[in-house]
């Protein structure tokens, strides 16, 4: 087994599949390899040298993965590898060198040959089981300044042998000159993104990383938000590593207590009370942030009180005030208006006989 690019053998063992003078041998049991390199599976194979008096002579060879009406698929005839496949086959061992590696090209190859001799046909198995993964970008934060976060970014996969490959870096779509090693430290930006690859191999980088990007806050349902209703706020953003969210409301104060960690905060009977300005943190490794969104809270008004002034014994010819008040907080139209007026004065109706019939006890009195 050998790879341009990157590959690890993870069982790196003869592996003899066979019965009685038949039999593949493959260097290796297992494969791992990096998406976007290129992979070669050897195996060598043996026949009887004659069957029933006659020479044994090999007529097709292949390799396969997938079965089509119980019937083997040459590698070189399935859409999945055009193009990217090839066969180096002598005498009695053969190759097979896969090209542009893909994660969906992790499975198990097997070795088939078929002879001249009627109905003899061998397939090693188990065969090689090869599994392709991608690079990744880990980060670690090592400290945070107001305008940039100092990080620590490594370029890594489970197929990794760490110190043997050389690496490319890209910062804003751009090569990072002079940088071939697996780690790189240094300054990151809010606006910046950034990923590797493998040299020689910079068509297959890892995605990219970057701090949390395009915040976007929504309030639902939308519209007016009436008191005693659900009000769901939602936070979300673009980023990699994924974005930890936090939601605060804005008290004036220097230290304000976190509502939720989570990217929802979810009011299940919104008060009047919940009124005001709330603002959301979205924070990975390489950055952090926020965005504000307004909440104003309606509701009808309050049952309303009534004054009298003065509020000692009523005199005939003095003078009197009745004070009506409420407290409401409504986006007001016309319906609105009328709800307000009729609820407002239903409950002032009984005034006027009340004071008619203080008027009528006084004048008994004087009488």
């Amino acid at each position: 087994m050998s790879s341009s690019g990157f590959v690890v053998v993870l069982l790196s063992v003869q592996v003899i599949q066979g019965q009685d003078d038949w039999g593949v041998t493959y260097s290796s049991t297992e494969i791992c390899a990096s998406k976007g390199s290129t992979v070669e599976i050897n195996c060598t194979y043996r026949y009887p040298s004659g069957i029933d008096g006659g020479d044994t002579e090999v007529k097709e060879t292949f390799w396969f993965t997938k079965l089509s009406g119980n019937q083997p698929v040459d590698l070189r005839t399935d859409s999945d590898y055009q193009d990217r496949v090839e066969y180096s086959c002598y005498e009695k061992s053969c190759s097979l060198r896969i090209r542009d590696l893909r994660e969906s090209n992790s499975a198990e190859y097997k070795f088939r040959f078929r002879t001249n001799q009627p109905d003899w046909r061998y397939t090693g198995s188990p065969g090689v089981t090869l599994r392709v993964t991608a690079l990744q970008v880990q980060v670690t934060r090592i400290t945070v300044n107001q305008y940039y976060t100092k990080a620590e970014l490594k370029c890594h996969s489970s197929c990794s042998p760490a110190g043997r490959l050389s690496y490319v870096w890209f910062k804003n779509g751009k090569k990072m000159l002079g940088l071939k090693t697996s780690s790189y430290k240094g300054r990151v930006y809010a606006r910046d993104i950034i990923s590797c690859a493998l040299e020689g191999h910079e068509e297959s980088p890892s995605p990219s990383v970057y701090s949390p990007k395009f915040l976007f806050v929504s309030v639902s349902p939308s519209g007016e938000i009436v008191e005693g209703g659900s009000v769901t706020l939602t936070c979300s953003s673009d980023a990699n590593p994924a974005a930890n969210y936090t939601w605060y409301k804005e008290n004036g104060g220097p230290d304000l207590q976190p509502l939720s960690k989570d990217p929802q905060l979810v009011f299940s009977s919104i008060q009047s009370s919940d009124s005001g300005e709330y603002y959301c943190t979205a924070e990975n490794e390489l950055g952090r942030t926020f965005k504000y969104v307004s909440i104003n809270v309606t509701y009808a008004p309050r049952l309303p009180s009534v004054s009298v002034c003065p509020s000692a014994e009523i005199v005939e010819g003095s003078s009197l005030n009745l004070t009506c008040s409420s407290d409401a907080n409504l986006n007001f139209n016309s319906t609105m208006i009328i709800n307000i007026i009729r609820l407002t004065l239903v409950p002032l109706m009984p005034i006027p006989l009340l004071l008619f019939r203080l008027w009528m006890s006084i004048r008994r009195r004087k009488f």
